[in-house]
Order: structure tokens, then C-alpha cells, then sequence
């Protein structure tokens, strides 16, 4: 099996390097427009091998799609990441360009590949990425939800003083700062809900930290962070070429599911090697359908920004 990652940055290169690590495929290729940047990521990472066990090959390129052809998923990192006091949102005129050159490009090679993106605005661009590529909806997910739910289960984790792998809970909506919806009604520590072992204060607490948890730390990194986005992909990926048909919240398009349609969002869905293979319907209380109503109109305003890339 054979995974492409677009964008050798702190991203692209962590998830490459996590999925090398967790042999979850048997070849990687770390594709940048930077001159020597990728090889020289690719060729650390090999340099783990002995040291770690795997064997995994890496390969790194400068803006050769060629090398990429069949690739059975391909990553989508590239893009400027944010910067200290930047939203989401306001990467989109510079993105949407990116996103869509790439997305092209790779299908090229690799025509039958599942679509993994992870630049921002992760749902503009999920959504931008359906619609310049044609391809079935199945075929391209957005990473976002999976990073915010491993956020989300953090946080709670630290509020109960509880291991986080004890911990279930989910997040759906948009993938920014205010459109992200922490489901804590659902959350549970060992199949008991959070709500026994925290007030709603505390709960309030979980959820606005879950929802800044990437400006918290863009603000103490001075950019984007990179080791959990880039766990969540190899998370994901993992799912899709092990058939592992995981429950996982990704950004995906809908038509008629939660009450909406024609936008991407996250919705929990079951990943396969079919990419996605079903969007489940969780019952959502009459709060929780508001603020995805309301998470809803946001994706969908932004989108409107795409006119002139589509």
C-alpha cells in the first residue's frame, strides 16, 4: 500500500512519520514545492528505522507528482499554516488555489485514491476539493473532527485526572474556533458519563478550552501545531487502509444528514477502505441541533468565498 503526503512541513512530515512508525502502509512519499525539503525529511525519518523497528519506506520529491501514481490515499497538507491572532477563515483566498492545484495534480497519478485534507479552513477546503475534483463523496474527508475529538478527550482527561484512553467522547460541526460542537453530553469515562464525575461548570470549562485548543497553541508556538494533527491523520489513514471501520468524526459532505446539505462538516462517520462508508445519526438534543444549525451557516458562508476558484 501506498500513501502520499502533500507538504513536508511540521505537518505533512509528522504524520508521515507517525504512519512510517505504526507500519500502516508499506510506502510513503513526502511531496514538496521546496527544493531538497522533503528528501531531506524523508531521509531523517529513514534514519529512525534501525533505532525504531519499522520498515517503512519513505520517499521524499520536489513537485513530482509523477512519483506519487498509485497512491491508495493521499494527504493534503500544503497550504500556509496560521499565524499568531489568525482564524481559520481568513487562510481561505490563499488556500483555495493551493488546495485545488494539488488536489488535480495527484489525481493525475492516482485516480482511484481516498482524499484525506487537512489544510485550512479544513471544511471550505474538503468542500472545495469535492467540487474541483468530481470524485464520489466517499472519497474525501476532511481531517478536522478527528483532531478536535483527541483535543476534546484531552481536556476531560486532565479535568476527571483520568487516562485519556479511558475516556470516549466526540466532536462535530465546523472545524473552527466557534463553530466546533463538544458533544460532553455524550462524553464517557469507562462507559459512565463525564456528567457524574463533573458539574457543568467544569463541562463548560472542557468544552470552551476543546474549542481554542488550536489557537491555544498557536499562540504559544507562534504557528500551527503539528504532533497531534499529524497523529490524527496517521489515525485515519490507519482506518481506511486497515479497514478498521472506525468511528470516527470527520468533515464530510451531506446530503439531507443532521438536516443539511451541500457543505462539508463533521458528522460522525464509520471509515473503511471505502473511504467513507456510513454517516451515523446520533440523536442530538434540541441545544445540540442548534448549535449545528448554527455551526452549519458558518461552513456554508465561508464557502460562499469559492466562487471565484470553482
Amino acid at each position: 500500500m501506498k500513501v502520499t503526503i502533500v507538504g513536508a512541513g511540521n505537518v505533512g512530515a509528522t504524520c508521515a512519520d507517525a504512519i512510517a512508525y505504526r507500519r500502516i502502509t508499506s510506502e510513503i512519499v513526502l511531496l514538496d514545492i521546496r527544493e531538497g525539503f522533503a528528501e531531506g525529511k524523508a531521509l531523517d525519518i529513514m534514519q529512525t528505522q534501525t533505532t525504531l523497528g519499522f520498515n517503512t519506506k519513505v520517499v521524499g520529491v520536489t513537485n513530482d507528482y509523477a512519483r506519487t501514481a498509485g497512491s491508495d490515499v493521499v494527504v493534503i497538507t500544503s497550504g500556509i499554516p496560521r499565524k499568531p491572532g489568525m482564524t481559520r477563515e481568513e487562510l481561505i483566498s490563499i488556500n483555495a488555489g493551493i488546495v485545488k492545484s494539488v488536489a488535480e495534480s495527484l489525481l493525475q497519478h492516482s485516480p482511484n485514491a481516498i482524499v484525506v485534507v487537512v489544510s485550512n479552513p479544513m471544511d471550505t477546503m474538503t468542500y472545495l476539493t469535492l467540487k474541483a475534483t468530481g470524485l464520489p463523496k466517499n472519497r474525501i474527508i476532511g481531517m478536522g473532527g478527528t483532531l478536535d475529538s483527541s483535543r476534546f478527550k484531552t481536556y476531560l482527561s486532565q479535568a476527571l485526572d483520568k487516562p485519556a484512553n479511558d475516556i470516549s467522547g466526540m466532536v462535530i460541526g465546523g472545524h473552527g474556533d466557534t463553530t466546533m460542537i463538544p458533544l460532553t453530553r455524550l462524553a464517557t469515562y469507562n462507559g459512565v458519563p463525564v456528567s457524574q464525575f463533573l458539574s457543568q461548570e467544569q463541562l463548560d470549562k472542557v468544552a470552551a478550552d476543546t474549542m481554542v485548543g488550536g489557537a491555544t497553541l498557536t499562540a504559544l508556538l507562534g504557528t500551527s501545531a503539528w504532533y497531534a494533527p499529524g497523529a490524527s491523520v496517521a489515525y485515519l489513514v490507519d482506518s481506511i487502509l486497515n479497514d478498521q471501520k472506525k468511528l470516527i468524526p470527520c468533515s464530510v459532505f451531506v446530503e439531507g444528514e443532521y438536516g443539511q446539505n451541500d457543505i462539508c462538516i463533521g458528522v460522525p462517520c464509520i471509515i473503511g477502505k471505502n473511504g467513507v462508508e456510513e454517516i451515523v445519526d446520533i440523536k442530538l438534543n434540541d441545544v445540540e441541533k442548534a448549535l449545528f444549525a448554527k455551526s452549519a451557516d458558518a461552513v456554508r458562508s465561508m464557502n460562499d468565498a469559492l466562487k471565484s476558484v470553482l
